[in-house]
């Protein structure tokens, strides 16, 4: 009988890879996570998983080996998703936020545990112009450690989840091996917004103020250039603000990138409800079951869902490398 493999997962947020791991018949021996209300929702979800709610600073790897009862080079795969604010193509890019050098601390306990593999992800901006110097540093120091590196962009809406989200992901497989990684095909055709809200009967959700009413009636659905929503802000608020990252969703094409926060305006809207979409529409674009657990309040619940890796795309990831592995 094949064993499952195992993994251990750091910056583990609010269980998106946990239950794509889960999906793909991987054992779970421990998530780390500082987060309050992540480590809550992880809690809620996966009661039998072990989770360290520390600073991943303070958790050493004798106590993850002794807690684990592993020895180095025994674990299949070490997963993890430094933040990455600092990289994001939202917001303004700093390769100097502190945040980036959270990856040193996944390094450090990569060259101690010595997992057969490991698996990184990260923003599509961790690429891009003067973090592209960042991200060849952090390649290097993946090597450093013993490991055969392959990366790659991927859009989350071939891989089962109806959202146009881009990621960068870094496999690796321990040199002594022999293995050489390879990047994961697509999976699927893009899942459109009416496809993911099927069945779906929840019609809350913040309603739009009767200015905002008027001014989707003006946009085009799907269509996320700034131009085009800056128009009708100005013509019927009067000023731009929030415009950049309003979003009318269509129903025959995937949704935008769900976002961490929405300062309204601002935020992803129904295709032709006038409201703005609600969690459990949030839960269907992110590939998480309507039963998945999320804690605390909309804002908390929209964290969880803006910073996860989606179910589905951790899914195909873990199958890919298991392919690897075996």
């Amino acid at each position: 009988m094949v064993k499952d493999l195992t993994v251990i997962s750091t910056f583990a947020g609010g269980g998106g890879s946990s239950l794509g791991y889960n999906l793909a018949g991987y054992k779970e021996l421990l998530a780390i996570e500082w987060d309050s209300n992540a480590a809550e929702c992880l809690k809620a979800n996966f009661p039998d998983l072990p989770v360290f709610q520390q600073d991943i600073k303070k958790i050493t790897s004798k106590k993850i080996l002794d807690f684990t009862g592993l020895a180095p080079g025994e674990l299949d795969l070490l997963d993890g998703s430094p933040p990455c604010q600092g990289f994001s193509t939202t917001g303004k890019r700093d390769h100097k936020d502190q945040r980036n050098n959270l990856f040193i601390e996944f390094v450090r306990l990569l060259k101690d545990l010595q997992p057969r593999s490991f698996l990184m992800e990260n923003v599509s901006g961790m690429i891009i112009g003067a973090n592209k110097k960042t991200y060849l540093l952090c390649v290097d120091e993946l090597k450093q450690a013993g490991y055969v590196i392959k990366s790659g962009l991927y859009n989350t809406k071939y891989f089962g989840v109806p959202q146009s989200r881009e990621r960068l992901i870094i496999i690796g497989i321990r040199k002594d091996l022999g293995i050489a990684p390879t990047l994961i095909e697509n999976k699927t055709k893009p899942i459109t917004v009416k496809n993911a809200f099927k069945g779906l009967n929840d019609n809350s959700g913040i309603e739009f103020p009767d200015w905002l009413k008027k001014a989707t009636l003006e946009m085009i659905p799907g269509n996320f250039g700034r131009e085009h929503v800056e128009k009708a802000f100005i013509k019927y608020r009067g000023n731009p603000n929030g415009a950049r990252s309003f979003k009318l969703l269509a129903w025959d094409k995937p949704s935008c990138t769900v976002t961490k926060t929405w300062i309204l305006p601002s935020g992803i809207a129904h295709p032709d409800k006038q409201r703005y979409i609600n969690i459990s529409e949030i839960k269907r674009l992110c590939s998480f079951p309507d039963n998945y657990k999320l804690p605390g309040k909309f804002t908390d619940q929209l964290a969880r869902m803006g910073n996860c890796v989606p179910p589905l795309f951790a899914k195909h990831l873990a199958e890919h490398i298991k392919n690897l592995l075996s």
